[in-house]
């Protein structure tokens, strides 16, 4: 066995290992990480953030009394408009990004030319602050509007009037959405609690459906299939299948303090995944950003910003994200798109044609040419050719070479100088397997034994070692008490072990009383 054992060539690793978190990044990981995030700073509150659904798709902001228009090339601020008597609360683009509808706190509602900026319609009939306004996205000529007043509207734009009241909320009306698929159907979220499905064909105000979310809503969503909803309230995001008669989905409570807005992103092509997929990004008072995926129920990607959180926007081209929060910063964030463009040269802007000039690939040798057989080493190997390669020389560390020589007391004195923990713990295992370790520690001298116990200090208690070196550690005492009783140095080693492990068991011990606390709260969470 020791002639077996001499002949070995490779270096000693340690056994033991933690179960640590994996280093290996999801392609999903990778591509929002792939947003570099920029701060717009000098705002104040921003409770809303919208996107144009046509390129170049500019993002307007709501803050203060003011709304902000924002180029999503260069993320700088193109034109505001000011003609708010009271702080803007919500803002909505039409689907031809043609007008622009805001809302603010005195309850009315103005709609604007997007381009001019110009007042075009001034919508007063909510007596509270209006919180939500809303152009459907398949239809041009009607708006969506929901108060304090716990009133839901729908408008006639072009007459300036509302076309019926929808009665149901007994709160405060603060979110909505309309139908990807029908014109005619929206949903509305309170502070009731309530989601109500509407649908503006049945005008005497009653909803066709509602779910309680058992919390205060604060924002909605339809998914792209049209036959679910997404609602955010309290620290949860829950799915809802409005086909099956409001069935809860699933809900999703990552967050540690209150979700204030949800909006639907699509993945972009080059994630790895499905462009056609879409995640549902969550924002929240505790500072994090969610990435939901709702086809796995899973949490994908996680953000954290040093300020809450109270909206969240993405392009539809996939490119831009922006973030709004209480202290009046945005983080907007760009992807950058590796784009391969073609310069195409047309045959009638030039006098004469000039022929591409073509490549010239060297011609494959076959074994049925003389050449194939005088190759020399520096020829590059074809595809088809096997490759014989020479086995790469492995340098061995000083503490194996002595391995190799049955130096085993050298070698751990070798290694424990080096003061390398892993090679340390390795060389151990090495000399347990070889039934040496025990041997070495009794011929070992006071100075090396000093060096011994120092280690054994620092790294016994750690989780990552302890399962070693704490029966190795009482082996080490019993075998040396009589050197360690004649010597002070020896002692003090030994006293500052004795204290490293009592402290490491009261702290297990506390653990273990906060797990008996926690343990029955969560059986009761869990009912």
């Amino acid at each position: 066995m020791e002639e077996a054992r001499a002949q070995k060539s490779f270096p000693v690793k340690a056994k033991v290992k933690t179960k640590g978190r994996s280093q290996k990044r999801s392609p999903e990981w990778k591509y929002w990480s792939s947003f570099k995030t920029h701060q717009i700073p000098n705002l104040i509150s921003v409770p809303s953030l919208t996107f144009s659904p046509t390129p170049p798709h500019t993002f307007a902001a709501a803050h203060s009394a003011s709304l902000t228009l924002f180029s999503p090339q260069t993320l700088a601020p193109t034109a505001t408009i000011s003609s708010f008597s009271d702080a803007v609360s919500c803002a909505s683009f039409r689907s031809d990004s043609l007008l622009l509808a805001a809302s603010d706190l005195s309850g009315l509602v103005q709609v604007f030319d997007a381009k001019s900026r110009a007042p075009l319609r001034r919508l007063r009939s909510h007596t509270r602050p209006c919180r939500f306004v809303h152009f459907p996205r398949l239809d041009k000529l009607h708006l969506i509007s929901a108060a304090d007043d716990a009133l839901v509207k729908l408008w006639d734009v072009a007459e300036e009037t509302p076309i019926v009241d929808f009665l149901g909320h007994k709160d405060y009306v603060r979110c909505g959405d309309s139908s990807p698929v029908n014109s005619d159907l929206f949903v509305t979220g309170s502070y009731d609690h309530v989601v109500k499905l509407w649908d503006a064909r049945v005008r005497d105000s009653k909803s066709s459906l509602h779910v309680n979310h058992g919390a205060p809503v604060q924002d909605v969503v339809f998914l792209p299939s049209g036959g679910m909803v997404a609602t955010a309230g309290g620290n949860s995001v829950k799915l809802w299948d409005l086909i099956g008669g409001g069935k809860l989905v699933y809900s999703m409570e990552s967050h540690n303090k209150t979700v204030t807005s949800i909006c639907l992103g699509r993945i972009g092509r080059d994630s790895g995944e499905d462009s056609n997929q879409f995640r549902i990004m969550s924002v929240g008072l505790d500072g994090y950003l969610k990435v939901f995926d709702y086809g796995a129920l899973k949490v994908t990607h996680s953000i954290r910003f040093p300020a809450p959180l109270l909206s969240v926007g993405y392009s539809q081209d996939c490119s831009t994200r922006v973030i709004g929060t209480s202290n009046g910063v945005i983080y907007a964030s760009k992807r950058k798109v590796k784009q391969v463009e073609k310069e195409k040269v047309s045959e009638s802007s030039l006098f004469w044609r000039i022929a591409p000039l073509e490549r010239t690939e060297k011609k494959v040798l076959r074994p049925s040419h003389f050449r194939y057989f005088h190759r020399g080493q520096g020829e590059k190997p074809s595809e088809g050719d096997y490759l014989v390669m020479r086995p790469k020389k492995v340098k061995l560390a000083e503490h194996d070479k002595l391995l190799n020589k049955f130096r085993h007391a050298d070698a751990l004195i070798s290694v424990l100088e080096s003061k390398n923990p892993g090679n340390v713990l390795a060389v151990m295992e090495e000399l347990v397997a070889r039934r040496k370790l025990l041997k070495c520690v009794s011929n070992l001298d006071a100075e090396k034994l000093e060096l011994l116990l120092v280690f054994l200090h620092k790294y016994c208690t750690s989780p990552r070692y302890s399962s070693l070196l704490m029966g190795f550690t009482k082996k080490v005492l019993e075998m040396r008490a009589d050197e360690i009783r004649d010597s002070e140095a020896l002692k003090r080693h030994v006293r500052n072990l004795k204290r490293s492990v009592e402290e490491e068991i009261r702290v297990q011990m506390s653990l273990q009383e906060i797990q008996g606390i926690i343990s029955p709260l969560l059986k009761i969470a869990g009912r």
